[in-house]
């Protein structure tokens, strides 16, 4: 059974039994007793002075109460002490303070603005969705990259959505798919996914996307290229990490603070052309447009074959 399927029949996420595996499974397998033993041994040994260390507590307290944010406090106290403590953990600390009563809330710069931003963004999007289909529902063969047909999709943007990409990743060979946003919407995005997918519809079978708003149109998508659509969980890029990665690559060549309006469709093509004509190791140094192009054309015979050298 597939991580995924495991997960179902346990009514646990698939990163769970990923992360189970990880740190329990041993060259020999996956043996339960042993699992068991191992994370005992852990937990055991877990202490974390560093945070638990009164006088560490009390500097971190002293230094809130004369307004310090806590990134100020975290990378202060590390060369000072010679140990640390991340400002997610001086947050979390204050948070746990005002739910026993306690007052360090009320010194950092934006005490409200902060709690509000947080619950906000928890939903954030996925209200502005019609009918959006979450990635539990997605077929369980899309995770075996055997076959050419399942993309991922995602914008890159450039500020607070001034203008952007779409970007359209498929997940077995990398073949990658980008057309320019001059402004980011819903109406823009779906026009541009839609002629980039629409000549390649025939290897299109469903198409996995970030929870932007950008992506509200998505049934119209769907239905232009006869493909299911799928969305991620909120906050798990990690669910479209081929896509992740290749915006990663873009980066090379489109910095933060491009402004794509400026880009021109040229520029764009040499950059995509570029991605696709790399060879990757994984594709066991074909490149992405060697195995998307020839699978898809019948002239490369490894369709359903593992491509991991």
């Amino acid at each position: 059974m597939s991580q995924r399927q495991i997960g179902r029949e346990l009514g646990l996420h698939s990163s769970t039994i990923s992360r189970e595996l990880r740190r329990n499974a041993t060259s020999d397998g996956y043996d339960p007793e042993q699992a068991q033993a191992l994370s005992d041994h852990r937990r055991r040994t877990a202490w974390k002075w560093t945070k638990r260390l009164p006088s560490m507590i009390a500097a971190v307290v002293g230094r809130l109460r004369e307004e310090w944010s806590p990134q100020q406090i975290s990378g202060f106290i590390a060369p000072m002490a010679g140990v640390g403590v991340s400002h997610q953990w001086i947050y979390s600390l204050i948070w746990d303070d005002k739910a026993r009563g306690g007052d360090l809330w009320r010194h950092l710069r934006q005490p409200k603005r902060r709690s509000k931003h947080r619950a906000q963004a928890k939903s954030a999007g996925l209200g502005k969705i019609p009918n959006r289909v979450g990635i539990e529902h997605r077929p369980a063969e899309v995770d075996d990259r055997r076959f050419i047909g399942h993309w991922e999709g995602d914008t890159v943007i450039q500020g607070h959505k001034q203008s952007g990409l779409v970007t359209l990743v498929e997940r077995r060979s990398g073949y990658l798919l980008a057309a320019r946003l001059p402004k980011i919407s819903a109406e823009l995005t779906q026009a541009a996914m839609i002629r980039l997918l629409k000549p390649r519809r025939g290897a299109v079978r469903t198409i996995t996307l970030d929870n932007g708003s950008e992506f509200a149109d998505h049934e119209a998508v769907s239905k232009a290229v006869t493909a299911a659509t799928y969305f991620c969980d909120p906050y798990c890029s990690g669910q479209r990490g081929t896509n992740e990665n290749t915006n990663g690559l873009i980066r090379q060549y489109f910095p933060k603070g491009t402004d794509f309006r400026q880009v021109t469709d040229a520029e764009l093509r040499r950059v995509v052309r570029k991605l696709n004509d790399r060879p990757r190791k994984r594709l066991g140094y074909r490149t992405p447009a060697q195995v998307f192009l020839g699978e898809y054309s019948g002239a490369l015979d490894t369709a359903g074959a593992a491509l991991i050298a």
